[in-house]
């Protein structure tokens, strides 16, 4: 069984940069709850999986060898 996962697959790490973004913004006087967070961390993470899917069909599409 393999639990190894990449980093920006990761739903804590995308917590905590949010958690991070959050408090800069509180600090520069805008207000973010923590549902927004919540929110903006499963929005990140699917963004993620959106982009990773694109980059590798883009990938398979500009390839120079045929799938067999």
């Amino acid at each position: 069984m393999n639990d190894v996962k990449a980093w920006y697959r990761s739903r804590t790490v995308w917590g905590a940069l949010v958690a991070i973004l959050a408090s800069l913004a509180h600090a520069a006087g805008v207000e973010v709850t923590a549902g927004d967070e919540a929110e903006l961390a499963d929005l990140l993470v699917a963004a993620v999986g959106v982009v990773g899917g694109l980059v590798a069909l883009i990938g398979r599409i500009s390839a120079s060898r045929r799938v067999h």
